[in-house]
């Protein structure tokens, strides 16, 4: 039946023309490159523990999603069935295995977590329903560009959602024991090291087509597990260093942090295709992916808070001045 739905998408895509790829295509990169900007933005300038509740969400999501991934070994959908023709530029942007999707488990914690914000204040619940609609708009699209069946994306939302309920779980409980958190992230590391061993030890099926060609090369569908768990593993170091030493405190809704803030985020689009290359040249793709993510989510975590609240004290000593 998954098929037979894919297969019913691809010939409404053809009946069309193409006219609507272009438009799911762009929301599948908005999901993957754009979509966490928001949930930084919130963490910086209106209210940090919303913002963290959010990515903590996301940050589960990168961890049980390779491990998922990489242990059903599902094939992509033209590869279980050749009638499959994934739409415009979706066969070389979509890696690794099939379930669950990916674009899922990254779209739905963010947008989830940031309904969930905005919804507390009467005037942005507008820009609340826009986010929670993003999530099913993001499912549709993957399985309208024919990378993804309805299991791949229901299970990713599904395994989403008990994410955002397990984290707003775990936040209350450390509301109420917060003595517990550095037990948990030191917990979280060993977890991250546990799955990385899993991932690079664990067998793969190695399939065949008619010309000898691997199906899928295992190696290439470890990049993303190696780059998804360093999100957690920069995550539990940045906490750790962010809450132990730096402290900060959202900057608010001045026009000088309001700016300052869209300003720290430029340097997030840039290093994806300027940092990123150089570790991976110098440490290999597995690694270089993992230890990008760390550096790329310790910059927000922890080192552009670092920065705001520098400015925030000098500010404030000028002002004294």
């Amino acid at each position: 039946m998954d098929i037979q739905y894919l297969l019913m998408l691809q010939e409404l895509r053809n009946n069309t023309g193409d006219a609507l790829t272009p438009f799911m295509e762009w929301v599948s990169t908005f999901a993957v490159d754009y979509l966490i900007l928001f949930a930084v933005f919130y963490y910086w300038n209106r209210d940090k523990r919303g913002g963290l509740y959010t990515l903590t969400s996301y940050y589960f999501c990168m961890v049980l999603t390779p491990l998922i991934k990489l242990t059903a070994c599902v094939y992509r959908p033209w590869i279980r069935d050749s009638r499959i023709i994934p739409a415009g530029d979706s066969i070389t942007t979509a890696t690794g295995y099939s379930f669950p999707s990916g674009h899922t488990t990254t779209a739905t914690p963010i947008a989830g977590g940031m309904a969930v914000n905005i919804w507390k204040n009467e005037k942005l619940r507008l820009l609340s329903v826009l986010f929670a609609l993003f999530i099913p708009l993001l499912m549709f699209s993957r399985n309208y560009l024919g990378v993804h069946t309805p299991q791949d994306v229901c299970v990713g939302c599904l395994l989403s959602l008990l994410s955002l309920y397990g984290t707003a779980k775990l936040f209350a409980y450390l509301d109420e024991h917060p003595e517990k958190e550095n037990m948990l992230l030191l917990a979280g590391l060993l977890v991250c090291c546990a799955a990385v061993f899993y991932i690079t030890v664990k067998s793969y099926p190695m399939d065949y087509d008619a010309e000898g060609n691997l199906l899928v090369d295992p190696q290439k569908m470890m990049d993303d597990g190696y780059g998804d768990i360093g999100k957690m593993i920069g995550f539990v170091i940045a906490r750790f260093v962010e809450k132990t030493w730096i402290r900060f405190e959202p900057l608010g809704n001045s026009m000088a942090g309001i700016l300052a803030c869209l300003a720290a985020l430029i340097p997030m689009v840039l290093m994806k295709d300027y940092v990123r290359p150089i570790l991976v040249d110098m440490f290999g793709s597995h690694w270089g992916k993992l230890f990008f993510s760390i550096v790329y989510t310790f910059y927000y975590i922890a080192f552009i808070p670092f920065v705001l609240k520098k400015m925030i004290s000098k500010s404030q000593e000028v002002q004294a001045a």
